[in-house]
């Protein structure tokens, strides 16, 4: 017989079953009542926040522009061509997100309306992460407009990519999204810009923009001169603001109050440095910096081959200087406040209230070569009229401007002190500077935001749990020479802090630089590497401002599938990741089975490539001790390029220790299903090595390396069993 208990249990059942099946008549009186919501598909709008065509009727809009955006600096050309449009024709733009909207309704644009598409190609020739979607509504042919078909007939639109030549799918995104519209019948205006990062974007975007402006007036039937100039924002001066809530280069709210979340790319974490060394041999003219950061208890993970972002400031020197240049050395902590008068257009790109200096130091990017189309604007403010003629001809002779900004590498601050006649090679003061009366807040709309650096992640965390760690190579070289502004030291923002901060650590002087012309005159650039209100200074510890950034730059999981690796200079930096994560897996493995554990693991190979092996040879005297635990799997082969000659004399790279290993190679991948992985530079190495990858597939399927080579290597690809994470 069932117990009482049981009877109460099976009734209670009984009874909570009854009122859920019966729930919306008993709960019908208290539940409200509710409108249907309709798909954008059928709904002009509604609130819809996702209808960009609501959007453009409500702003009386006629442009609206999508950036596809991995970076920022398609998001910014953006904004400069709602920018333009504004001032030459007087047409407001919508500025979109992609990802923050639905394009069902893109065959509803009105007729006298016109769709940009700014779209950046990043990785493998893939879409950025915000426009994946918006990339596969346009190209998928069962994708339905609101009109129930895949069609755009009539839709005007302009492209302009951002790519970069030294990468296999050089602005693909662009060039797709371009026919996809023009297969649907959407109508181009102008030609389809590109845009190349390797030489000059800034150049590629200039030529491009006027004759598609020209081509644009035309068809939309606008006139130019019907727009003006307008400022982006109002800056004004701030008193009696209390001091604890003014952004002293602190990168988020969080930031500045102190208070616990999430660190990411919006709220960085400062991670202490626990090592900090050289790894470059004593007698160097170059410096490499290995450092390690502490992320215990800082939420932060990471993946061997992920990449870690770390946020520099600007060089103390062109702080100052462009505070002179802008006669504002003396009010250089003045508290400011920044508004937008177009929100919609142009969002202030960094937080206030903050000061004048905090903005040169931390948020925008005044180290980077000044751009030709600034250089048109502030001629109007020249002290001089020789300053005002200087300016104008750099503005419009493109000549002349390589000659002396983009092969002299000269910053905002410097080419004004040229314009003024002021020596660039004193460091600046108010007394040798003359003043631009610059309004700040067109250098809030004409300079970027400084954006973070990003560095393979040369650690595993199977091996280092809470440490990451980089290895970064200085950048540091001269300028080509001109009559104007001789030939001088330029110094990379972002490694050039990361060694004042390892010079910091270590209690280390910063060493003077010897020229022919100036010796043991020229330093190092300094950085204000204690952070905003000394945040990133504890006693002797310093700290680095970092977040990460996933990657698919991954070993297979499968330890029985080879691995070959070509990893030159500090491109081997995520293969010491790579090593140190099947060392780990290994002693696991080894713990387990012991060493016959790894009989059956597919070999793993690095090839490595430096200057000599006793100057330049990165981690050393690690490999060895790597290769011991991996009991004979693991194998490391060396290009000493000033060291081992071929006979005939020339310089022995990676590449030609690939062929010489070809059977190997070949073997590994045909028959063992390997994995090949590049890191380094995409302007020679990485093609370079790529071609012999075809001529050893080639070969070894007996035929070329233009066919059956290059059709593996494809294969290979497409199968993501070949994987690169390079730059120019």
């Amino acid at each position: 017989m069932a117990s009482s208990s049981d009877i109460i249990v099976l009734a209670l059942g009984v009874i909570l079953a009854a009122v859920y099946l019966f729930r919306d008549q008993l709960f019908a009186a208290s539940k409200p009542k509710t409108v249907p919501t309709s798909s954008s598909k059928a709904n002009a709008g509604g609130g819809n926040p996702r209808d960009f065509i609501a959007k453009m009727k409500e702003g009386k809009k006629r442009i609206v522009i999508f950036y596809g955006s991995q970076t920022g600096t398609a998001e910014e050309y953006a904004i400069r061509l709602a920018k333009e449009a504004k001032q030459k024709f007087g047409l407001a733009s919508l500025v979109c997100d992609p990802e923050e909207y639905d394009f069902e309704n893109l065959d509803q644009v009105p007729e006298d309306c016109c769709v940009f598409f700014v779209m950046a190609t990043y990785g493998e020739g893939e879409p950025t992460d915000n426009a994946v979607t918006l990339c596969q509504n346009l190209s998928d042919d069962s994708f339905e407009f609101s009109s129930g078909e895949h069609k755009l007939e009539g839709l005007k639109y302009v492209v302009f990519g951002l790519g970069n030549k030294t990468y296999e799918h050089y602005n693909l995104i662009s060039r797709n999204v371009d026919a996809d519209l023009t297969k649907m019948g959407a109508v181009r205006i102008g030609q389809r810009g590109e845009g190349d990062d390797d030489k000059s974007m800034e150049e590629d975007y200039l030529e491009w923009k006027d004759g598609m402006w020209e081509e644009f007036a035309r068809v939309m039937g606008v006139e130019e001169g019907q727009g003006g100039d307008s400022p982006d924002f109002v800056v004004t001066e701030v008193e009696d603001h209390p001091s604890e809530k003014v952004y002293l280069g602190e990168l988020s709210a969080r930031a500045l109050t102190r208070s616990k979340g999430i660190h990411d790319a919006k709220n960085p974490y400062p991670a202490p440095i626990t090592v900090a060394r050289e790894l470059f041999s004593e007698g160097a003219d170059r410096n490499c910096i290995h450092a390690e950061l502490n992320t215990e208890n800082s939420g932060i993970t990471y993946q061997h081959g992920d990449h870690v972002g770390v946020w520099p400031s600007n060089a103390e020197v062109e702080v100052e200087r462009l505070l002179c240049a802008l006669g504002l050395h003396d009010k250089k902590d003045t508290v400011i406040q920044i508004e937008s008068l177009d929100p919609a257009l142009a969002k202030v790109p960094f937080p206030v209230p903050t000061t004048y200096v905090t903005v040169l130091r931390h948020y925008i990017d005044i180290g980077a070569v000044a751009g030709r189309q600034i250089l048109g604007v502030l001629s109007k403010f020249a002290p001089t009229p020789e300053a005002e003629a200087f300016l104008k001809n750099l503005n419009t002779n493109k000549e002349e401007y390589n000659h002396i900004v983009h092969n002299g590498c000269l910053k905002l601050g410097e080419v004004l002190q040229v314009a003024a006649g002021n020596d660039i090679h004193a460091f600046p003061t108010p007394e040798n500077t003359t003043a631009w009366k610059i309004p700040f807040d067109i250098i809030v709309s004409s300079i970027t935001r400084l954006q973070p650096r990003y560095y393979s992640i040369s650690s595993s965390p199977k091996l280092h749990p809470h440490s990451i760690h980089i290895t970064c190579v200085v950048l540091k070289y001269q300028s080509v020479g001109h009559e104007r502004v001789g030939t001088r030291w330029v110094f990379g923002t972002g490694s050039n802090f990361l060694l004042n901060l390892k010079y910091a650590a270590n209690g280390e002087e910063s060493p003077f630089i010897d020229t022919k012309e100036e010796p043991g005159r020229v330093v190092a650039p300094q950085y204000a590497i204690e952070g905003p209100r000394g945040a990133y200074k504890q006693e002797t510890v310093y700290k680095v401002p970092i977040h990460v950034r996933r990657s698919t730059f991954r070993l297979p999981t499968n330890p029985k599938s080879p691995v070959i690796m070509i990893g030159p200079g500090t491109g081997v930096a995520p293969f010491r990741g790579f090593v140190q994560e099947r060392v780990a897996m290994a002693r696991r493995t080894i713990e387990k089975n012991g060493p016959e554990g790894l009989a059956d693991w597919g070999s793993i190979r690095l090839y490595f490539g430096c200057r000599t092996s006793t100057q330049d040879f990165l981690y050393k005297d690690e490999w060895p001790e790597y290769a011991k635990e991996l009991h004979g799997k693991f194998t490391l082969r060396c290009a000493f390029s000033r060291e081992v000659y071929k006979p005939d004399g020339s310089k022995i790279y990676v590449q030609d220790l690939l062929w010489e290993d070809r059977e190997t190679v070949a073997d590994a991948i045909l028959n063992g299903k390997g994995y090949v992985y590049i890191c380094g530079d995409a302007r020679s190495m990485s093609k370079a090595v790529e071609e012999t990858l075809c001529k050893i597939l080639g070969e070894a399927k007996g035929g070329s390396a233009e066919v059956e080579g290059a059709a593996e290597v494809k294969l290979l690809k497409e199968r993501s069993r070949f994987l690169t994470d390079v730059w120019s």
